[in-house]
């Protein structure tokens, strides 16, 4: 296999939320750099930032996510998924290998440029003049709808807070005694 036909690959890591991002950077040329000394290039680089994962992974429930296009042979990959392993700074990592790479920016990167692209318009969308809203009753006050909002008779034992029922008897302790156990030997 020569150096044009190197496997491709993407990787992506997840570093511990409590590392701070110049951190994250200095890890990711680390890595990049243990790929270049055993022949391979890192066409891309991104740091997506700090996001929240879907479970807590070693007790963090977010995570700096970092990405790379690798050009590389499999051993220069395994080295790096191997210094990966021994950091304690490396959650979790995945590498796939691809058949090209995408030289645009992935799509995480276009998701925060659009978010970062708010300067010119409203948060959430130009809501304009909502007018009367029509249709609807006259709110009540908080005092006649009861504890909770709702009337389901939720509140304090004591009284105090309320609902449709009121105040509801203190419970009192009964003792129950366990069912008898059916004779074991067939004797009735």
């Amino acid at each position: 296999m020569g150096k044009a036909d190197m496997p491709l690959y993407e990787h992506t890591f997840l570093a511990r939320q409590d590392v701070t991002a110049q951190q994250v950077t200095g890890l990711m040329n680390t890595y990049k750099a243990v790929i270049e000394e055993l022949g391979g290039k890192v066409t891309k680089t991104e740091y997506w930032g700090l996001k929240s994962t879907a479970y807590k992974i070693k007790k963090n429930r977010r995570a700096h996510y970092s990405f790379f296009n690798i050009d590389a042979p499999h051993a220069a990959v395994a080295e790096m998924e191997r210094q990966m392993q021994i950091s304690t700074d490396i959650l979790r990592f995945l590498t796939v290998r691809v058949d090209e790479l995408d030289e645009k920016p992935s799509i995480q990167m276009r998701k925060q440029d659009e978010r970062g692209d708010r300067d010119g318009r409203p948060d959430r969308g130009d809501r304009g003049d909502r007018g009367d809203r029509g249709g609807r009753p006259p709110r009540r006050d908080r005092d006649d709808r009861g504890f909770g909002g709702g009337g389901f008779g939720g509140g304090f034992r004591d009284g105090e807070g309320g609902g449709a029922r009121g105040a509801r008897p203190p419970r009192t302790e009964t003792a129950v005694a366990p069912a008898a156990a059916p004779a074991a030997g067939g004797e009735e």
